[in-house]
């Protein structure tokens, strides 16, 4: 356990960062060797398939994720203000509310599974395979979440590093998962898919014997589950579902693109997919420190250490600005090496799309940096209207764009898209973090 409110915040802050962004590189190392491993194996066909589905398997874990992290923000402010028994009932809350969501979404996802993939414009041609991969994903629903949530509990009492280990050993699970499936047995995208999900059914179990065994803490019994404070599972309910939304607004926006995407033709489908692999790689440390900033935020704030919450997101802003600067650099240098890398195509359509596709939008990753650090604050401070504002503008903006430059501009209108709405998206971040009641006040103290 580390305890957020008391020491030099830059050391804090780095220490508890750099776990998470470990992990965050190992899950998207993952990813790329996975569709290094689809694309070289089974062939373009094959990842345009899974490509043109990422979307709605993005929205879909991304809500589950952020869902989690919200409900592990109470834990965290409970944590800071030393109240062991509100941390053993947030978390056993989470377990319980999270796992009847994600039964809820899996039941959804299967039944309307057909309407979903016509409403992304999936290709006739595609329909079947990307059909077969992203069904298995939603069947395993229920594994992402229980993993997510106990990962973010950890986290939520200062512990990062464990979540580190244990994705390691995910990660090279499914890697072998991924070789064996589709390499040595030829089951197609759907191995790939099975690889992912037993991956993360190893890591929930991994996860939860350890926190049993090793924090008192996190080692749940019946009564926890009894009696749950309906106050706290209101507020709960607010953050989780909150922070849950803020990431399926982002989503639904790109999935809402991504049907305009899926309309230009295969070669742009397998561009835009490389593209959007790097660009996590390059928006990596955006996640990390919007994690770090809703621990951090949330323990200081459940200690009453507002000064320390100030200082905590100047220092963000900061260090993730500094990893913006250095994304530019590899978009101009190493950026077609990187599409290679990651399809295995040497196409001149996808290479030089891909390509243009982080030149430009780089350029403007500052402003991301600012939001992501800003969001995740507002989470932890316990405001969780504004962070939802902001994603809704990204959403709205993102629809407009693929009914209108996309079907003008083409590849280009999708290019634009995204720098379009962060400047939209920020303002309502700029503002409402100066009027904050919880700052006001420490700064005229």
């Amino acid at each position: 356990m580390k305890d957020l409110t008391k020491g030099k915040p830059s050391s804090l802050i780095l220490s508890f960062a750099i776990p998470i962004f470990l992990g965050n590189l190992l899950q998207l190392t993952y990813s790329i060797v996975d569709t290094r491993i689809v694309g070289t194996c089974l062939g373009e066909d094959a990842l345009a398939a899974v490509g043109a589905t990422t979307t709605l398997s993005n929205l879909i874990i991304g809500f589950l994720m952020g869902l989690s992290n919200g409900f592990a923000i109470i834990t965290s402010q409970c944590f800071g203000a030393k109240d062991e028994e509100g941390v053993k009932k947030s978390f056993a809350g989470s377990l319980l509310m999270g796992t009847g969501i994600s039964v809820a979404l899996t039941v959804a996802g299967l039944v309307f599974l057909r309407q979903f993939l016509a409403f992304l414009n999936v290709p006739d041609a595609l329909v079947q395979e990307a059909g077969s991969y992203i069904v298995i994903i939603i069947a395993g629903l229920l594994a992402t979440f229980l993993y997510d949530a106990c990962a973010a509990a950890l986290r939520a009492l200062g512990d990062s590093l464990t979540p580190l280990v244990i994705l390691l050993i995910s990660v090279v699970f499914n890697i072998a998962g991924d070789v064996l499936l589709v390499m040595v047995l030829k089951t197609g995208v759907q191995g790939a898919a099975i690889a992912t999900v037993l991956a993360q059914l190893l890591a929930f179990v991994i996860c939860w014997i350890y926190m049993v065994k090793r924090y008192r803490l996190l080692r749940l019994g019946r009564e926890d589950f009894r009696n749950l404070n309906p106050q706290m599972l209101q507020t709960m309910v607010k953050s989780g579902l909150s922070m849950g939304f803020m990431s399926s607004l982002v989503n639904i926006g790109s999935l809402t693109l991504q049907t305009a995407i899926n309309k230009l033709g295969q070669a742009i489908i397998v561009a835009h997919t490389a593209a959007r692999k790097i660009t996590e790689i390059f928006m990596i440390m955006f996640s990390v420190f919007g994690q770090t900033m809703a621990t951090y935020c949330g323990q200081n704030m459940g200690a009453g250490r507002i000064d320390r919450v100030k200082q905590g997101i100047r220092l963000a802003i900061l260090y993730t600005c500094i990893w913006c600067t250095l994304a530019i650099i590899a978009s101009y240098t190493i950026g077609p090496w990187l599409v290679h890398l990651v399809t295995g195509s040497d196409n001149p359509v996808v290479i030089k799309n891909a390509t243009n596709y982080l030149k430009f939008d780089t350029l403007f990753y500052y402003v991301t940096a600012v939001i992501c650090v800003l969001r995740n604050a507002m989470q932890g401070l316990g405001d969780h209207v504004t962070p939802l504002v902001s994603s809704s503008l990204e959403m709205i903006g993102k629809i407009i764009i693929a009914a209108t430059l996309v079907p003008w501009l083409g590849y280009t209108g999708v290019i634009l898209a995204e720098p379009l709405v962060w400047f939209i998206m920020v303002i309502p971040l700029v503002i409402q973090i100066f009027r904050m009641p919880a700052l006001k006040e420490a700064k005229k103290a």
